[in-house]
């Protein structure tokens, strides 16, 4: 499978790589052998660059994806983690209510500080059981995750204090990259307003329907060699189904509007002899901002889907005829 370089970094990601949210059991439980069969598969078809993160399962995840690695050469792959929540143990039987089933028993603490940081990077190794990971990640630094005045808190701790334990890090060769891992395009803009970023990974802003991360951002980004890596490029569903009843948004029901844009992609699509899925798996591979696509998944049928989809060509008359119908800045 085809390499990109990350931005000015020396790492080296597969364009198709694996996003490890749904091995932590989220919305669903996933059995342990399902999720090694799957990332079995991921390995099998060449890819290389595994994402995980402390979120994902409160633990679950980093535990499944250190698994598998286990054994494989560490030259051979990349991994990365996320920082800015410390999990810490659930005494009182309780757990938190944020989409993963049957986590691990872990409370999430936000803590965006040098010190946490540090803290959140070290846990995510014992997790994982490994040496060392690639590139962390700045988890959720976006008003969408939290209430009244404490975005503005955090954002100006990781800006005054966390960056440097990133910068530490990197420095020291103990990891490759680091960056921001989020899903608003703000929340970008107002980190790179104040530090430099090795990387994004952005989910959801950057797909064949949703291209609201391109105008201010994509500029600074390509100002200051910072890599994409895009997650969500089916928006949650409805580029992967089409215009259905029923299809999701950002994990909510779609509007109307927003039928009635995908059901005139699909259309470009069938006239030049594709399909939309096909076309949104292959859409961020187009700008060379992006280095890699991560395609998250529990299930080996539909990772196989997906890397039969990848394995297709795209016409090149699909993309201008697409860009009509795409939500801009």
């Amino acid at each position: 499978m085809n390499r990109r370089r990350l931005g000015r970094t020396d790492l080296h990601l597969t364009e198709f790589s694996f996003g490890a949210a749904g091995i932590g059991n989220l919305y669903r439980p996933v059995a342990r052998q399902d999720a090694m069969a799957t990332l079995d598969l991921a390995w099998q078809a060449g890819m290389r660059y595994f994402d995980t993160a402390p979120f994902y399962g409160q633990g679950l995840s980093e535990r499944r994806i250190g698994d598998f690695l286990q054994g494989k050469p560490r030259g051979d792959y990349v991994i990365s983690t996320k920082v800015g929540r410390i999990l810490k143990p659930i005494t009182d039987g309780s757990q938190p209510d944020n989409g993963y089933v049957d986590a691990l028993p872990f409370s999430i603490n936000y803590d965006y500080s040098h010190d946490g940081i540090l803290r959140a990077w070290e846990d995510s190794l014992a997790r994982l059981g490994l040496p060392s990971v690639d590139i962390l990640y700045v988890h959720d630094l976006e008003s969408g995750s939290f209430t009244g005045g404490d975005y503005a808190r955090h954002l100006e701790t990781f800006a005054t204090s966390g960056i440097h334990a990133l910068r530490e890090l990197k420095a020291a060769g103990k990891i490759g990259a680091f960056g921001l891992g989020v899903n608003e395009v703000a929340a970008c803009v107002n980190v790179m307003e104040r530090v430099e970023l090795d990387c994004i990974l952005m989910a959801g802003r950057y797909s064949l329907l949703d291209r609201t991360a391109t105008g201010r951002l994509t500029d600074l980004c390509r100002e200051r060699g910072t890599a994409f890596v895009v997650g969500g490029v089916f928006n949650s569903g409805i580029l992967a189904t089409g215009a259905r009843p029923g299809a999701t948004f950002n994990y909510a029901e779609a509007p109307p509007e927003i039928m009635d844009r995908v059901a005139a992609m699909e259309q470009v699509a069938a006239d030049q002899g594709t399909d939309l899925a096909t076309a949104a798996l292959h859409f961020p591979l187009r700008d060379p901002l992006v280095a890699s696509v991560l395609i998250g998944t529990a299930k080996p049928s539909s990772l196989q889907r997906n890397i039969d989809l990848f394995d297709r060509s795209v016409p090149d008359a699909v993309w201008p005829a697409m860009d009509e119908f795409a939500l801009k800045p």
